[in-house]
């Protein structure tokens, strides 16, 4: 696991969604939401899970800048590594931890994490491949600090899976109250419900649903 997170992080080449778009557009409501959004642009980043997990910690509850900075901080202190392995982690005292700004909470998580992937509980990039959807979110939910909507995340935004619909984030089921007119945001069982028909494409309609609710907060988007 040393060697893990030593290459730089990049951008995978660009995914091809305009089938996951020519099927979405059966819905009528993420038809006008593709119509006016435009082509999908979603990018996983090639990661190693263990780096993504760490990373998505460090943000939760702070904001963008902030968490950046903390990680800055962190990685300043292995200078040697693209992302400190989980070796280096473990290796780190608690107070030096805690002085790049991470919170006891954090600081246990993270280092739950680096045990974890030390451990193989956490598995690689390319062993995902070898793992479901449903799979990956069960194994990796019993990290500390780690909930399902941080594993969604990861199996968006890291891995590329194209199924995912995280019907508890904020922001997705913001998107469809607003895409479809609604006077409150459809609870997370409701727009799963509605999400099934979406299937096999449920990452890129989540994506234009955080798009049309970052529309909205601009009053650019029109719902009809």
């Amino acid at each position: 696991m040393s060697d893990m997170a030593g290459d730089s992080p990049k951008q995978t080449e660009r995914p091809d969604w305009s089938r996951a778009e020519r099927a979405l557009r059966r819905d009528p409501v993420l038809k006008r939401v593709i119509k006016q959004i435009g082509p999908c642009t979603l990018e996983p980043v090639t990661r190693e899970p263990y780096e993504a997990l760490i990373r998505a910690i460090a943000h939760q509850q702070v904001h963008g800048r902030a968490a950046e900075a903390i990680l800055g901080r962190l990685l300043a202190l292995h200078p040697g590594h693209s992302f400190p392995p989980p070796e280096a982690i473990l290796a780190m005292e608690v107070e030096t931890m805690r002085g790049c700004g991470f919170s006891a909470a954090k600081v246990a998580a993270i280092r739950d994490i680096a045990e974890k992937s030390i451990g193989g509980l956490v598995p690689t990039r390319a062993a995902c491949a070898r793992h479901g959807d449903a799979e990956l979110i069960e194994r990796l939910v019993a990290i500390r600090g780690v909930g399902r909507w941080t594993v969604e995340m990861l199996l968006i935004f890291t891995l590329g899976r194209p199924d995912i619909l995280p019907v508890d984030d904020f922001g997705v089921r913001e998107g469809w109250k607003v895409a479809a007119g609604l006077e409150a945001q459809p609870k997370p069982k409701e727009l799963a419900t509605t999400g099934e028909a979406w299937a096999p494409w449920r990452s890129v309609a989540a994506w234009y649903l955080w798009r049309a609710a970052d529309a909205a907060k601009r009053s650019v988007f029109k719902p009809q």
